[in-house]
């Protein structure tokens, strides 16, 4: 009969034998060795990142410079865009929660930065849109919530706004993995000990360590807070300070030599069906 054709052999040295391993390829191969992976363009680069998760696009941007920038050097491109699309619920890209998140990178961000909902009180869950609690009318009882991601580090800025009655308590600010985040009574618990630190928006105090630190803003006739006014919380880490600002009016800075541990954003709640929305906007703009 017909002699058999022979058997492919290995690909030659130096070349990767899929596309998929070139891309796949940590540093040292694939991309970096002059692979497939190199070759492409940016535009078909950014089409095959489009399909793959947070966690594999961290890997790829620490392959070469090429796969970076095409990471990072537009934050509102078909990568960012379309993981927007599988994470974020079409109730936060279609309504005004994320309008401050000018980019689908910021918007996929704020998303993992949102409220944890396996760090919060039992009495409270995160609505479907990922970013807003809701607290059940539970009598007899204050309930908070943490966010996902805490900061040891660095500068951030995130928005926090009722969507509801505040009750006799509503505290804004931080806390550390160790501060409660349900006890029993109508009690600010977010500043209740010495692992958190919070701003009544019902009384204008300041409370941390169970005690009240003044009044704030420190200003005569300070105006009360209304339902639905977004406040941005400051958190520098390098400062250790926390501030606040109120329609883009700095209010000043609330709270000075804060430890050096992770804190979290945080909130906590007393009035039955209430809701509260927190959004992570990244470093916040100097000035």
């Amino acid at each position: 009969g017909a002699a058999r054709p022979p058997r492919p052999g290995p690909p030659p040295a130096g070349r990767s034998g899929s596309g998929r391993e070139a891309m796949a390829a940590g540093p040292g191969g694939g991309a970096a060795a002059g692979g497939p992976g190199w070759r492409l363009p940016g535009r078909v680069l950014e089409l095959v990142f489009s399909y793959l998760e947070l966690r594999e696009l961290r890997s790829c941007a620490l392959v070469c410079k090429l796969w970076h920038r095409v990471l990072h050097g537009d934050e509102n491109s078909e990568v960012w865009r379309s993981l927007a699309a599988r994470c974020l619920a079409e109730e936060a890209l279609r309504t005004d929660i994320l309008c401050n998140v000018p980019t689908y990178k910021g918007k996929v961000r704020a998303f993992h930065h949102a409220f944890s909902t396996n760090d919060c009180s039992r009495n409270v869950y995160i609505k479907k849109n990922g970013f807003t609690l809701h607290r059940n009318p539970i009598a007899q009882s204050t309930d908070g919530a943490r966010t996902k991601i805490g900061f040891s580090e660095g500068r951030h800025a995130w928005e926090v706004w009722w969507e509801g009655p505040l009750g006799t308590v509503a505290v804004i600010g931080i806390a550390t993995k160790r501060a409660a985040m349900q006890c029993q009574g109508y009690v600010a618990l977010l500043g209740s000990d010495d692992q958190s630190w919070g701003w009544n928006l019902v009384d204008n105090n300041l409370l941390h360590n169970g005690e009240v630190n003044g009044s704030f803003p420190q200003c005569n006739n300070a105006p009360k807070y209304q339902i639905g006014e977004r406040i941005r919380v400051i958190l520098d880490m390098e400062d250790k300070t926390l501030a606040f600002e109120r329609g883009y009016e700095f209010l000043g800075v609330a709270f000075r030599g804060l430890p050096k541990v992770c804190l979290y954003p945080a909130v906590s709640a007393v009035y039955g069906n209430t809701e509260v929305t927190l959004v992570y906007l990244g470093k916040p703009l100097d000035g």
